[in-house]
């Protein structure tokens, strides 16, 4: 069957083999893809954005030859180099028209990234925020995960990743119909039940997936709420008082908060979590309500969002 085109992006570079993985596996189920990933690795990079830099391209056409599977479906891969929010402004704001025009994608997919993005990882996320700045632009996004570094076997859970893909790309317009804005905060969901504004909401771009999968994974899902998680001795306290010593940011520790139905304890149960994140602050006109919240994190018999089925 016909399938719909996503744009591919991710925070941990363009040869990273996590986006390797997953770009091969959906050219090989039949999908265009295009490609803008940064050129080099911005992990943690956040929201943060390239200013009055000249960003280079580079087509990689030595990538996607390796990749590319015969009489398969379009695929272009493209490096930049700037950051995961760059990649996403330049490639919906004109690159991809540009450069790819025979791929006109439906969704953002951001990933897959190596290591944990939970809790209040969200806010710090290069990958997290590469698929927040697509959705501001009016992109339906997901952001994808392994929440280990134990091991890069991104291959383990990959079903589970893509049945999600599957799933909201089954569910959305071929062309995202609030590409750009172009009515601004006038452009509300709508629906004659819950389930209906959530799925709006989340083609409109006001609603992204945060998705992890665990380090061993026991082939269930389960849509969740953020859980707590505290970093602790994010520098070594000994050096305080030396004020000539260069500071590492890091965390010797990290604890998180036993709370049910939450992606921490999804991932530590063995589930693939699935967390719905407002794109917009809540005090935004287009924040997600508490109300519609609840509803976009109900789960299905299967794990997956109610508004999915």
């Amino acid at each position: 069957m016909d399938k719909p085109a996503l744009f591919l992006t991710n925070d941990d570079g363009v040869e990273a083999d996590g986006l390797q993985v997953l770009i091969k596996e959906l050219h090989t189920q039949g999908y265009p893809i295009v490609v803008l990933a940064p050129a080099s690795e911005q992990s943690c990079s956040g929201m943060r954005l390239t200013l009055d830099n000249k960003l280079e391209l580079e087509e990689r056409e030595d990538l996607a030859d390796s990749i590319k599977v015969s009489n398969g479906p379009p695929l272009r891969i493209f490096s930049l180099g700037g950051t995961p929010c760059d990649c996403a402004i330049v490639a919906i704001d004109g690159g991809l028209n540009a450069w790819a025009p025979e791929i006109r994608p439906t969704m953002c997919i951001s990933g897959i990234n190596q290591g944990p993005n939970l809790s209040v990882d969200v806010l710090h996320s290069g990958t997290v925020s590469a698929a927040r700045e697509a959705s501001l632009y009016g992109m339906p996004s997901i952001a994808l995960s392994l929440a280990t570094y134990e091991h890069s076997n991104f291959e383990e859970s990959l079903s589970g990743m893509i049945s999600i893909i599957d799933a909201c790309a089954s569910k959305l317009p071929r062309s995202p119909a609030n590409l750009g804005r172009p009515e601004g905060s006038k452009r509300i969901p709508k629906g004659s039940d819950m389930n209906q504004l959530v799925m709006s909401a989340f083609a409109n771009g006001d609603l992204i997936l945060n998705v992890n999968s665990p380090r061993n994974w026991n082939g269930s899902i389960q849509t969740v709420r953020l859980g707590c998680r505290w970093y602790r001795n994010a520098i070594d306290i000994r050096d305080i008082e030396k004020y000539d010593v260069g500071f590492k940011v890091g965390a010797s520790k990290i604890v998180e908060e036993d709370i049910t139905e939450t992606d921490c304890n999804a991932i530590n149960s063995g589930s693939v979590s699935v967390t719905p994140l407002s794109s917009w602050p809540i005090n935004h006109p287009l924040g997600m309500s508490p109300e519609l919240m609840e509803a976009a994190t109900r789960s299905s018999s299967t794990g997956l969002p109610a508004w999915l089925h």
